[in-house]
């Protein structure tokens, strides 16, 4: 069950019909939303007009980014590799909102590790996060979607690379990229787009979390930007313009695609 909320939902269902955000009264969803690219993105959502909930897996991190995030924010701890958890978060949406408009299947891992040194649990708990998760999300909380509505899937900017250590966490993203056309083939009839998102190597608190040592990030930090012709580093900012984009109806037209914000990295 869901372990965890902020707030008592203070989330007004209305909204200033004077306001000219991109998503103005749209409903949206992100999960991983309380710090790198997920927090962003909320930040994004919310300047254009939308109600967010986030998700996290940990309560102190919920709160903080939800006071960050101001009253149109509410935050809900939940395991999304977990099918009853997510269940319930749909059901909380359902009640307060009745819907749902936008919804970003954010939440991840990674960890760089060598054939050679992999265990099972590494490859497990790779897959569980991010492959199982997002089928979960989607299963859960897609019914509450209708004609219009938006499916994001952070797919990551490996997803046609290859890379020594790379193995697992790039087939899981891989496999994130193939749930997109699938989706979008299945929901298509719906009205409701998929697409996936995916980002370059961006400097947020995910690196910190792959297990690696600071002279491995910084080492495949320079590799990336040695093959990336803007030779840089992206910003989660220009990530999560990207996630509007795709949430908004400037986007109506693009189902099954990929939008790749690496500085070229996987394209070249």
């Amino acid at each position: 069950m869901v372990k965890h909320e902020t707030a008592d939902w203070p989330l007004e269902p209305g909204r200033d019909e004077t306001m000219t955000g991109r998503l103005n009264g749209k409903t949206a969803v992100i999960t991983g939303g309380t710090s790198g690219l997920g927090l962003e993105t909320a930040k994004h959502y919310i300047a254009e007009g939308a109600r967010v909930v986030v998700t996290g897996s940990n309560p102190q991190k919920i709160d903080t980014a939800v006071a960050s995030l101001g009253n149109q924010a509410v935050g809900i701890l939940a395991d999304v590799r977990s099918r009853v958890e997510m269940a319930a978060l749909a059901e909380r949406v359902k009640d307060q909102f009745g819907g749902l408009d936008i919804l970003f299947a954010n939440a991840g891992l990674g960890n760089f590790v060598p054939v050679s040194h992999a265990s099972e649990e590494a490859f497990d708990t790779q897959f569980d996060v991010n492959v199982k998760c997002v089928f979960n999300t989607v299963q859960a909380l897609v019914p509450l979607m209708s004609k219009g509505g938006s499916v994001i899937l952070n797919a990551s900017g490996v997803h046609g690379k290859g890379m020594a250590g790379g193995s697992i966490y790039f087939a899981t993203k891989a496999a994130v990229r193939s749930f997109a056309r699938s989706f979008a083939a299945e929901f298509g009839e719906a009205g409701i787009r998929v697409n996936s998102l995916s980002p370059g190597l961006v400097m947020t608190p995910f690196m910190e979390r792959t297990g690696n040592s600071a002279e491995e990030l910084d080492g495949f930090g320079a590799q990336v930007v040695g093959i990336a012709p803007l030779n840089r580093l992206g910003q989660p900012e220009e990530v999560a313009k990207a996630a509007v984009f795709l949430a908004s109806d400037e986007s109506s037209y693009m189902t099954a695609s990929d939008v790749v914000v690496d500085g070229g990295f996987m394209n070249v």
